[in-house]
């Protein structure tokens, strides 16, 4: 059975090469997002792939890399640091067309090796100042 940490890798990697629909199929029906800001999780599959394709439509060039990782029963902690160009609109900002880059901590549950839930807590301030 695949490890939490190269299911990880692999998620992030078919994001980066595949696309948004082909990550998808890594999570489950019932997938959970649970991110900041939000006053409720999202629900299912579409939902995170509709918030991937606002990330990816701002920074088309998106690459994640893993850091480090720790894992314990059906969860794994990630330390993940996204690197990308701001060439479209984000959060009312326009293109500034600057590189950015920008680490998150994120909790995923694996059921039935795949990801059924995540708790998203990336750094906005330095993505912000960034683009700003």
């Amino acid at each position: 059975m695949e490890s939490h940490a190269a299911l990880m890798t692999r998620a992030f990697e078919t994001l980066t090469r595949d696309g948004v629909d082909a990550a998808a199929t890594l999570l489950t029906d019932d997938f959970i997002a649970n991110i900041p800001g939000l006053p409720t999780p999202l629900h299912g599959r579409e939902a995170w792939a509709a918030g991937v394709r606002q990330m990816l439509a701002a920074f088309p060039d998106l690459r994640i890399t893993i850091e480090d990782t720790i894992t314990q029963d059906d969860r794994i902690a990630v330390r993940a640091r996204f690197h990308g160009t701001h060439t479209g609109p984000f959060q009312g900002i326009p293109a500034s067309h600057r590189p950015v880059s920008f680490g998150s901590i994120e909790i995923y549950r694996i059921r039935d090796a795949l990801i059924a839930e995540e708790w998203v807590s990336p750094d906005m301030l330095s993505l912000m100042r960034q683009i700003t």
